[in-house]
């Protein structure tokens, strides 16, 4: 695939690495792919960060065709660059795309065009632990004509942020709280792809949570209102009697890279690991006679992140005297260890962009 390189000729410079926090600061370039019935995906390029000139019909703007994905490049000890499981998010984006009609792009030529421009923003990877590169690669359908209908021209494009943290917290635990009343996604619905509309939806909930003093909300299914599901930027799991529980990816959940990670890591080191229904019952009552040891949420922003409190309905429940658990800390060393180079990579996840 040929790719057109137009240098900036105005390149930002590097923030401090200590306050960098997440998705405030941007790389010098972004990586813009153009997509028609007629042409196929063509006219790749990557040129100068700047803003995107769009139609006012544009069809993304009025119908939610849009899907976008998130992973991260890290700085190994040796200096090297390296991606964390790129062709998951690949995959996943391609699902996203089937799902709300818009083009996917062949395996190879995505990782083709997500490597190129890793490539070129390199210096932009953060060194400090604990910092890394965001990568924001996101497809909108782009007709410029009114009317609900399956996508005929779309634009797939790529940013990158340098990042320190997800929450402010860091690795300390977290406090949640479980809504009672909205819901995020149902099974058929659009839940299982990353989206900009399944966010949207949960705004609502996720502004009263904060306003609460909580950090996250963590949602019931839809249908039932009794099944655990997912946190709102990222998958959940619990240790209860000695195993692992993680809902059952059903439809309604993203199937987050990390979770998968973690599912493999801790089935490798010995774990029992349980995906299925878990309701907020069942919950509840190993959070009141001692069960649940720990939670944690999983996803490429926080990576993973203990809960130290969860509320539902004004009650407030704390977990492992809000303190991080055993398993938590060993996730977490394990999965950043793999990604910043610092362990050995057992499981062929990793691929250095040279």
């Amino acid at each position: 695939m040929e790719i057109k390189y137009i240098k900036n000729q105005n390149p930002g410079k590097m923030p401090d690495e200590d306050s960098l926090g997440f998705g405030k600061y941007f790389t010098d370039h972004m990586f813009i792919m153009d997509y028609s019935t007629e042409k196929g995906w063509h006219d790749a390029r990557i040129v100068p960060f700047e803003n995107l000139s769009i139609h006012p019909a544009c069809t993304a703007l009025h119908y939610g065709s849009e899907i976008f994905e998130g992973l991260k490049a890290y700085r190994r000890a040796d200096g090297e660059v390296q991606l964390f499981r790129p062709m998951e998010n690949i995959r996943r984006m391609n699902n996203s795309a089937e799902r709300l009609c818009l083009p996917e792009i062949p395996e190879d030529m995505a990782f083709e065009a997500l490597t190129a421009f890793v490539r070129s923003e390199k210096d932009w990877t953060p060194h400090k632990k604990g910092t890394s590169l965001y990568l924001r690669p996101f497809m909108f359908g782009n007709d410029e004509t009114l009317g609900v209908h399956a996508v005929h021209k779309a634009t797939f494009v790529i940013i990158a942020s340098p990042v320190g943290s997800y929450y402010k917290e860091g690795i300390n635990p977290v406090k949640i709280m479980i809504e009672a009343d909205d819901v995020r996604a149902v099974r058929g619905g659009t839940g299982y792809a990353k989206c900009g509309g399944n966010y949207a939806a949960s705004n609502r909930a996720g502004k009263k949570a904060e306003e609460k003093g909580y950090a996250q909300v963590l949602w019931l299914d839809g249908v039932e209102r009794k099944y655990i599901e997912e946190v709102g930027a990222m998958n959940v799991m619990f240790k209860i009697a000695g195993k692992i529980v993680t809902p059952m990816l059903s439809g309604s959940i993203l199937p987050g890279v990390t979770r998968k990670s973690c599912i493999e890591v801790l089935k490798k080191a010995g774990y029992t690991v349980e995906e299925r229904l878990l309701s907020v019952e069942e919950l509840g009552n190993a959070l009141k006679d001692g069960t649940l040891e720990e939670a944690w949420g999983c996803g490429t922003a926080a990576v993973v992140s203990p809960i130290g409190e969860l509320c539902y309905k004004d009650v407030k429940y704390t977990i492992n005297d809000g303190m991080i658990g055993t398993v938590t800390q060993k996730l977490y060393d394990t999965l950043t260890g793999i990604q910043w180079g610092e362990i050995e990579d057992t499981f062929g996840w990793t691929c250095i962009v040279k």
